[in-house]
């Protein structure tokens, strides 16, 4: 008996470290998705280097106040999946946002951003986000700018020289 305790404790603990460890985590309740849907979005989150569980509402509970996250324990009433994210932060909201627009039965509940509680607004927002090399591409585009712009003054320049001097 007491190894079964034991390793319920162990479960807790791993699931408090994912919570504290994690970037980006967000509650689904995923009733009414069949097998291949299931099967799609673990897919989807496992290219992106997302971890999808299930887990029992008691443990999860237990690991969100441990974590000091106890606002999530009015989300995990029913069925449950957990999406943990270490390195993207949009990452999950994103696949999780766009699968439930695709899925109506997949319903975003709760998450948490860099250890902060989130309301499903902001979770929405950051979906909207583009990723990490999106944003990468638009700093770039925005640091070229001004250099692009001098170089047509400066071409433009010359060339209307060039008009006067012929």
């Amino acid at each position: 008996m007491s190894s079964i305790i034991e390793e319920k404790k162990q479960l807790v603990q791993d699931i408090t470290d994912k919570f504290r460890a994690s970037q980006s985590t967000i509650l689904v309740d995923y009733r009414g998705l069949d097998v291949a849907e299931v099967t799609e979005l673990r897919k989807q989150l496992r290219d992106a280097g997302v971890e999808f569980k299930v887990y029992k509402n008691s443990m999860t509970k237990r690991a969100a106040e441990n974590a000091e996250m106890s606002e999530l324990t009015e989300a995990l009433v029913g069925p449950t999946a957990v999406a943990f994210s270490n390195d993207d932060i949009i990452a999950p909201a994103k696949i999780l946002n766009g699968f439930a627009k695709e899925h109506e039965n997949l319903e975003i509940k709760a998450g948490v951003i860099q250890g902060k509680i989130a309301t499903l607004d902001q979770i929405k927002e950051l979906a909207d986000l583009p990723n990490y090399e999106g944003m990468v591409s638009m700093l770039l585009s925005v640091l070229q700018a001004p250099v692009r712009n001098f170089a047509y003054a400066a071409k433009a320049i010359a060339e209307q020289k060039e008009e006067q001097g012929a």
